[in-house]
């Protein structure tokens, strides 16, 4: 068995009860979830996901997409409508 040793890091009090909330929604505790961050990170020699600037729009349409969320429509025309009623 390993020995633990603690890390301590400040970061803000919304974004840590969010992610409490989050992590205990999987499961988990935070501690649990920051060792799976940590050693995803060691596997993959560097951090376990893609940092970007790119648009938080385009990152939930992406994310609607992988899940089947977001709405739907019933054919190529409505879509159409949408996209350009969206411009």
């Amino acid at each position: 068995m390993s020995e633990s040793t603690t890390i301590t890091f400040r970061t803000d009090r919304a974004v840590k009860e969010e992610a409490r909330e989050l992590y205990a929604s999987m499961g988990m505790d935070l501690s649990t979830a920051i060792n799976v961050f940590l050693r995803q990170s060691i596997r993959d020699n560097g951090m376990p996901f893609r940092i970007t600037n790119e648009p938080q729009a385009s990152v939930e349409a992406r994310r609607q997409a992988t899940m089947h969320e977001g709405e739907t429509f019933p054919d190529a025309d409505a879509l159409m409508k949408d996209l350009l009623d969206a411009e």
